[in-house]
This record gives C-alpha cells, sequence and structure tokens, in this order.
C-alpha cells in the first residue's frame, strides 16, 4: 500500500459512518495487542477549544524534554497532522505500514460477522500502534465527539483529565440539552483520576461535579478572572496567573487566556503524576505553541485572519474578539458553513460587524453548504453580501475589497480553511518575488 492508496482507503471507510460506542475499537485494539495499554494519556473532551488547550500542553511538556503523542481532528492542512510525535507529524511509511495492519484486523472482524470498525476508530487504533512504537514518553489525546462512547475513551491509563468549554453542538449524538452533553463529555473522567474543567454553564458545571465525586476524582474548576493584569494583542498576550508573571502567548482570540489557564493546572497535575515541568519550560512551551485555524494571522496590512469558528458558541467568541480587537475598522468575511451546522445562529451571531460578507463551499464535500444558497441565508442579515465560485476567487474579492487597514477573516469549517491558508500565503509569496521584497515590511 502506497500513500495515494492509504488515502483513497481511509476515504472508502467513511461508508462505515459514525457509530458511538466502544465495543468495536475495544475488539480492534484487543486483535492488536491493545497499545493503548503501555501508553500515558491526558485525555482532552469539550466542544471548543480543545485543541488549544491541547497544543498548550503538548508543547510544554516537548519543551520540558518529554517525547510526546499528539492525536487531534480535524486537520487544517494534511491528513496525517492528526498524529504527530515529537512535533512531527507520522511519516508516509508509517501511516502506509500501520494501516495495512489495521485494515487486516479490521478485515478479520467484518469477515466473522462483527461490524467493520469506522474511519476514526480504525485511525485511533493506529494512531495507538505508532505511539507505542515511538515509545512516547506521555500522549495528549483530543476525544473525536463526545467523550464516554468516543473511540478515544478506550484509555485506562490517563494520568489527567480535561475538559473544556462545553456548548451545543452534535446534537443529534450527543443530546439536546447541555446537561446531556455534558454527561457525555464527562465521559473521560476515569475513577481516583484528576479532571480540571473549565468553569462551564451551571447546568453543565453539576453533570461534571457530581460525575467527578462519583469516580472519587479530585476536580479543579478554572476561571478566566483568575488571570490578572491582562495585556491582550493580536499577536502577542501577556498575563499573570498564580505564582507566574508575564506569561506570554502568541495565540490570539480573548478566550485564548482560559484556555491557556487550563492547560497550565492540567501541567500542574501532570507534575504530581511523575511528569515535572520547570517553570523555564512552561514559559517558553507557552510562548512557542501554534495552533492554525483558531483566529490565526497569516497575513498582515491588510490583517487576515482565520478561524474554525462552527458553532453558535465559538461564533459569539469570534465576534467578541472581532469587536475587542478590530473596533472601527473595515471587517470583511469570508464564511463557509456545512449545512449539517446551525448556520442561522453563526451568521446572527458574526455578520453585524462586517461590511462585506463572502461566502464559499469547500470543494469537493458532500456537507458543504452550497456558496449560492449560505449567501441567501446570509441576505436574511445582512445586505452585503456575494457568493464566490472558488476560495481562489473568495481570497482576491476579498482584497479588492480591502485596504491596508482593513481586517479579512475567513472563518466556519475547518475544511476549508486549509486550502484558503495555501491559497493567501502562495499569493503573498508570489507578491514577495515579484516586488523583491515583502509588502508586509
Amino acid at each position: 500500500m502506497n500513500y495515494k492508496d492509504a488515502l483513497t482507503y481511509i476515504e472508502e471507510t467513511g461508508k462505515y459512518g459514525s457509530v458511538p460506542g466502544l465495543e468495536s475499537i475495544k475488539e480492534l485494539c484487543l486483535r492488536l495487542g491493545n497499545p493503548q495499554d503501555e501508553l500515558s494519556f491526558v485525555h482532552i473532551a469539550g466542544t471548543n477549544g480543545k485543541g488549544s488547550v491541547l497544543a498548550y500542553i503538548s508543547t510544554v511538556l516537548q519543551e520540558a524534554g518529554y517525547w510526546v503523542g499528539r492525536y487531534i481532528s480535524p486537520t487544517i492542512s494534511d491528513y496525517r497532522e492528526r498524529i504527530q510525535v515529537g512535533g512531527k507529524m507520522i511519516s508516509k511509511e508509517g501511516l502506509c505500514r500501520h494501516l495495512e495492519t489495521v485494515k487486516k484486523a479490521a478485515e478479520e472482524m467484518a469477515a466473522e460477522g462483527k461490524p467493520h470498525p469506522t474511519a476514526f476508530e480504525m485511525e485511533t487504533a493506529l494512531a495507538f500502534l505508532y505511539f507505542k512504537e515511538k515509545k512516547c514518553d506521555i500522549v495528549v489525546l483530543e476525544t473525536g465527539l463526545g467523550g464516554s462512547l468516543d473511540a478515544t475513551n478506550l484509555v485506562t491509563t490517563t494520568a489527567v483529565s480535561v475538559i473544556a468549554s462545553i456548548s451545543r453542538d452534535h446534537m443529534a449524538f450527543l443530546g439536546d440539552t447541555l446537561a446531556e452533553i455534558a454527561e457525555n463529555k464527562a465521559g473521560i473522567i476515569k475513577t481516583g483520576v484528576p479532571v480540571v474543567s473549565m468553569e462551564q454553564e451551571p447546568e453543565a458545571m453539576q453533570v461534571i461535579r457530581r460525575t467527578a465525586e462519583e469516580k472519587g476524582s479530585r476536580l479543579v474548576i478554572i476561571s478566566k478572572e483568575e488571570a490578572k493584569n491582562i495585556r491582550y494583542g493580536v499577536e502577542k498576550q501577556k498575563f499573570d496567573y498564580k505564582q507566574y508573571k508575564k506569561l506570554e502567548i502568541t495565540l490570539a482570540g480573548q478566550y485564548q487566556i482560559a484556555n491557556c489557564i487550563l492547560a497550565i493546572e492540567a501541567l500542574f497535575i501532570l507534575s504530581e503524576r511523575g511528569f515535572p515541568i520547570k517553570e523555564s519550560a512552561l514559559r517558553e512551551g507557552l510562548k512557542k505553541t501554534v495552533w492554525k485555524g483558531r483566529f490565526s494571522v497569516i497575513a498582515k496590512k491588510p490583517f487576515f485572519i482565520v478561524d474554525g469558528a462552527h458553532n453558535e458558541d465559538a461564533a459569539k467568541k469570534l465576534a467578541s474578539s472581532v469587536r475587542f480587537y478590530f473596533t472601527n475598522k473595515k471587517i470583511i468575511y469570508i464564511m463557509g458553513i456545512l449545512k449539517d451546522k446551525e448556520y442561522e445562529k453563526i451568521i446572527a451571531q458574526t455578520c453585524q460587524m462586517a461590511e462585506q460578507i463572502i461566502t464559499v463551499a469547500t470543494p469537493g464535500n458532500a456537507r458543504a453548504m452550497p456558496a449560492y444558497e449560505l449567501a441567501k441565508a446570509v441576505k436574511e442579515y445582512h445586505p452585503n453580501v456575494s457568493a464566490a465560485d472558488s476560495l481562489e476567487e473568495a481570497v482576491e474579492m476579498s482584497y479588492l475589497l480591502a485596504d491596508r487597514d482593513s481586517v479579512i477573516i475567513a472563518f466556519g469549517s475547518l475544511s476549508f480553511l486549509g486550502q484558503l491558508m495555501t491559497i493567501v500565503e502562495n499569493r503573498h509569496t508570489i507578491r514577495r518575488d515579484s516586488h523583491g521584497r515583502s509588502e508586509e515590511n
């Protein structure tokens, strides 16, 4: 199996859908020798922010000298981003080799009349095999969907459980109320294992407190109010937290301060549980943390920002950050949303700040809402909207509408942001080459 064959096979396994439950992943990993049992995990669940929290934790651990595995989804630019060790993506050779092993086990299960594992179950098993092969000291593991019935919840050797911000998303799988969704997310809490949680809405917080108590797990709840002397910025932010003064992060967005504190508290617990971290490693790791596609600045003059705000809560946070950082600036949106999301709520939360909105659809994604359909929905809330026929056209339209002091913000589904980022970066590379210097200097 070569890399192209591997990606084709993974795409084909999408036909098995998304099936909540641990029975299939347990059987698959049993046939692979239960590689997950030989690893230690930081397990992260939540609706928004879990990827950023994962990035902070894993970068600090790497800075502290640990050999760290990362498991994330979805990805922005390359399929292999979802499985990383030491900050590097799984090799094409490693992916193909381990996929052969997983495929064989999955086909044996199907031949015996058992359900064929889903794509996510196979990817998760493959990741465990790779992390074991690479002898990771610790793996920072992000749930795919929910918590209790997510394939990643097979793990039993968790060092700390982390619950990021919980809001309403994926209701078809996780429940209609915040309490039901929180019940699912809290399913990652293991008996006797400490858990760190963002301060949640009361309905969700009650569920997490009760679950932690039932499992005999120490619960640490963080509040963003505990951060002091905050100096916000689009390219750099500083704050004090507990004994640490002037901590610095480069991730933008007001909400990143809370995500960072959540990560710090998880790192405190890891230090107690066999993974000591010096202050210098904490500071340097936080400063070095990057997380593409989350209020990320990818170009300047004008600012071009990309953000994966794909549900109502994330849209609220995006709108808040736009108001905070870019008051009195001309704002241009490039918006692309999947048709199974609550697109009207996302539009309602964000549209008022924009002078012009350009809608796009992710090329080749069956779940993508067509650009003209999305433009029609936006028109109900905002008069200045245009549908672009391609991502390239959307980028060119946005630059034609912008001046050097404007702000272009592309947001919605992560599925189109990777391609769009490449288009913007290539555009700037071409302009630098043609002028002999960067226009951003």
